[in-house]
């Protein structure tokens, strides 16, 4: 494909079984797009559905690659290999929606060369939210892991970021992995770009996506702990917040959730590993 750009962004989206949204995630980034200005590589890893199909449908700019592998952390080193040496290199999760524009904004602040990974802000989305779920997602909001960084299902890196380190460990927490690789001097969060996120609406569903977390954090202490020692606690703030009254009705219901995934994450996996949870719900 010719370039007329003089560096083109590069974009990473394993998807697995994500027919119902690859084409939102699809359009909201090639929409406005000048040619030559992204390669756009869809994983599609242990795929049944139609997700492959859906994404060629947009042609060029957007490649496909299938395997029969459901395994992100794999999905994300096959997009690497593909993207050769384009960068800046974008990984994002196929439910998230982001414009051009976003994009742009992130790739230029990359370019600047200061930081080596960037992020943008998350916008997220709840309809039909119950008022448990809403308590929770109020108190989540104030969380320092909330404020920022790789909450919003994307991040991208510099040419240099990425020489950081090698190949995507086999972890479900890919994106705290990439994210702590970097100091605070040599990472942001873009304020300017924002990325569209579909939280669910149940508990229920909560939970799900909130054990996976748990879980994915669970693997990274164990890996790496040296990088897992410089994270962000959110105990502090708890702590801070149960001084105010008002908010124990809604404390109550955030700590029952994380304490709950916490449990069901600490549970053994079996055989073949841990089965990937998602949240359906809002797919």
């Amino acid at each position: 494909m010719e370039c007329t750009f003089e560096q083109m962004i590069s974009i990473v989206i394993p998807a697995y079984n994500e027919s119902a949204v690859i084409k939102r995630a699809l359009h909201g980034i090639t929409e406005g797009a000048h040619v030559g200005e992204l390669d756009v590589i869809v994983v599609c890893n242990g795929c049944t559905d139609e997700t492959a199909q859906l994404a060629r449908q947009f042609g060029s700019p957007v490649r496909v690659i299938e395997t029969v592998t459901g395994n992100k952390p794999y999905a994300l080193n096959l997009g690497d290999a593909a993207s050769g040496s384009t960068y800046p290199r974008v990984y994002m999760d196929a439910d998230v929606v982001l414009s051009i524009q976003d994009l742009r904004a992130i790739a230029s602040k990359l370019d600047r060369g200061d930081i080596l990974a960037a992020a943008p802000m998350g916008r997220v989305v709840v309809n039909g939210c119950g008022l448990l779920a809403r308590w929770y997602y109020e108190i989540a909001a104030l969380m320092p892991s909330s404020q920022g960084g790789i909450g919003a299902g994307v991040y991208a890196l510099s040419h240099e970021g990425r020489r950081r380190f090698g190949q995507f460990p086999n972890i479900i927490a890919d994106d705290m992995y990439v994210w702590l690789n970097f100091n605070s001097q040599e990472r942001e969060t873009i304020a300017s770009a924002k990325a569209t996120v579909f939280n669910p609406s149940k508990l229920r569903d909560i939970l799900r996506i909130k054990t996976r977390s748990k879980r994915g954090n669970r693997q990274l202490a164990r890996a790496f702990p040296y990088l897992w020692a410089t994270r962000q606690s959110n105990h502090q703030t708890i702590v801070t917040l149960f001084k105010h009254l008002g908010l124990w009705p809604k404390l109550v219901v955030y700590c029952a959730v994380v304490g709950t995934a916490q449990a069901a994450a600490c549970w053994p996996a079996g055989r073949k590993g841990y089965r990937w949870l998602r949240d359906n719900s809002t797919r």
